[in-house]
C-alpha cells in the first residue's frame, strides 16, 4: 500500500537513486515518511533505449546501497492497453493514462446505466462547510459523455494487468495531459466510475487549470488554483466514504517539480484535510544532472554541446511534450552567446533560482526535453556523469530535500 505521502522521483539515466533516497531519508530523519516511486514512462523508455527492467535493478540497487527502510516502488508511468504488458513484470505501480479517450462516447446504454446508478449524485452535495456542488441530471450525464468511456479503457488495462500480475501493485488513474481541466464535480462522477469499473485507484491525477509546465513554476491563478485542490481533496474524501474506493486514495500533481508558488497552498490544503499526496518530480533529476557538470569543463562541454544541438533540433525535441512546456524561442541564446559562457553562467541560467538575473526558464524548458540528445551520446555521458558523481549526488538531493521536500512536506 502507498503511504501518506509519495513523491515520483524518476532518473532518466539510472544513476541517481542514492541521491534522491538521500533526500528522503532526510525527510525521515525530521519526521516525515514519504514513499519514492521510480517512474519511467514508455516515451522516455523509447528515447532513452533503457526498459523496465534497468529502472527496477536501479531502484532496487540504491535501496541496498543506502539501507531504505521504508516500502519503495518502480511506476510504470502513463501507460496505455498497448504498452502496459511490457512493464507488468518490473513495476508494481501503474499509472493508467486515459486522456486520449476522453470526449470518446461510451455506449448509449452504458451512460444510461451510469446515470440511473447515480441519482443519488443529483442535488446539493455538501462536502464540506465551504464546498456545496449542485449537481443536475445534465451535469451528471454531460460529464458521463466526456469521461465514461475514458474510465472504461483504465479498466480494461487494470484488468489486464490484474491478469499476467503476481503479487500486489498500486493503481494510478491520469487524466492531466489533455488541454482542458476537469471539475471538482466532473472528479466525483470519474471516481464513481472508477469504483463501478472496479479499480483499486490508490491516487488520481487530474488536470489543474493553469499550466504545470515542465520544470518551472506554475503560470495561473494562485487563489483559484488553491480552491480547486481544497474542493478536490473533499472530492476525493467523499468518495472515499461513499464509493468503496481505497482508504488511502489521494490526489497526484504530475509535473509536479518547481511549482513553488503552489507549495504553501498545498500545504495548507493537506494540513486542513489531513491528506495526502502523490508529487511526481522526475525531471528535475536530470537538470541537476546538467547543473553537476557545468562545474567541470569536460561537463559544460557536454551541456554546451546538447544545448546547440537542441537549438537544431527544437521541433522534434519540442512536440511530444506541447501541452507542458512553453517555450519563447526568441529568447533562446544561440550557439555563439553559449560559446562564450562559462560554467556559473550556464549553471545560473539552468537552475531554478527565480531570484537570480541570470535564470532562463525557456532554456531550462528546452533542456528539460533534451535527455535524448545525451542518451544518444551514449557512454561519454554516462561516463561524464560517473566522474563527477559526488557533486551531481549533492545537487540531487539538495534540490529534492531543499526546494522540494521541505517546503511542500516538512515547512
Amino acid at each position: 500500500m502507498l503511504g501518506k505521502y509519495s513523491i515520483g522521483v524518476g532518473d532518466r539515466f539510472g544513476r541517481q537513486g542514492a541521491a534522491q533516497l538521500a533526500a528522503l531519508l532526510q525527510a525521515l530523519d525530521a519526521g516525515v515518511e514519504i514513499t519514492p516511486v521510480w517512474n519511467k514512462s514508455f516515451r522516455e523508455h523509447s528515447i532513452i533505449g533503457s526498459t523496465p527492467a534497468q529502472t527496477r535493478r536501479a531502484a532496487d540497487a540504491a535501496v541496498r546501497a543506502l539501507d531504505w527502510p521504508l516500502p519503495y516502488f518502480v511506476d510504470a508511468d502513463h501507460v496505455s492497453l498497448k504498452t502496459v504488458v511490457g512493464f507488468i513484470d518490473a513495476c508494481d505501480f501503474f499509472t493508467l493514462d486515459v486522456a486520449d479517450y476522453i470526449d470518446k462516447a461510451a455506449e448509449a446504454a452504458a451512460i444510461d446505466n451510469f446515470v440511473e446508478a447515480h441519482r443519488n449524485l443529483i442535488g446539493s452535495l455538501r462536502l464540506t462547510a465551504d464546498d456545496v456542488f449542485d449537481v443536475t441530471e445534465e451535469k451528471l450525464r454531460a460529464a458521463a459523455d466526456k469521461y465514461l468511456f475514458a474510465v472504461q479503457e483504465a479498466g480494461r488495462i487494470y484488468r489486464c494487468i490484474l491478469g499476467r500480475k503476481h503479487g500486489p501493485f498500486v493503481v494510478e488513474v491520469s487524466m492531466d495531459e489533455t488541454m482542458t481541466p476537469q471539475t471538482p464535480e466532473e472528479l466525483l462522477i470519474i471516481l464513481a466510475a472508477i469504483a463501478d469499473e472496479g479499480i483499486p485507484a490508490q491516487t488520481v491525477a487530474p488536470k489543474f487549470s493553469g499550466r504545470f509546465n515542465k520544470g518551472v513554476d506554475y503560470v495561473g491563478d494562485v487563489r483559484c488554483f488553491a480552491s480547486e485542490f481544497e474542493a478536490d481533496l473533499a472530492v476525493v474524501r467523499y468518495a472515499v466514504d461513499h464509493f468503496e474506493l481505497p482508504k488511502n486514495l489521494k490526489l497526484s500533481v504530475h509535473s509536479g517539480s518547481d511549482k513553488f508558488s503552489l507549495y504553501p497552498v498545498i500545504r495548507h490544503a493537506l494540513k486542513k484535510y489531513d491528506a495526502g499526496l502523490h508529487l511526481k518530480t522526475a525531471g528535475t533529476t536530470w537538470l541537476e544532472e546538467l547543473i553537476g557538470l557545468c562545474a567541470a569543463a569536460d561537463g559544460l562541454a557536454i551541456v554546451k554541446a546538447i544545448y546547440c544541438a537542441a537549438l537544431e533540433r527544437f521541433e522534434e525535441l519540442a512536440q511530444p511534450y506541447a501541452t507542458v512546456i512553453d517555450i519563447d524561442r526568441s529568447r533562446l541564446p544561440d550557439a555563439a552567446e553559449i560559446s562564450r559562457w562559462d560554467g556559473e553562467q550556464m549553471a545560473q541560467a539552468l537552475r531554478h533560482d527565480q531570484g537570480c538575473p541570470h535564470f532562463n526558464p525557456h532554456l531550462r524548458q528546452l533542456l528539460h526535453v533534451s535527455f535524448k540528445i545525451a542518451a544518444e551520446l551514449g557512454n561519454a555521458y554516462l561516463h561524464a556523469l560517473d566522474l563527477h558523481r559526488e557533486i551531481i549526488h549533492e545537487n540531487v538531493r539538495h534540490n529534492l530535500f531543499e526546494r522540494h521536500i521541505r517546503p511542500l512536506f516538512i515547512g
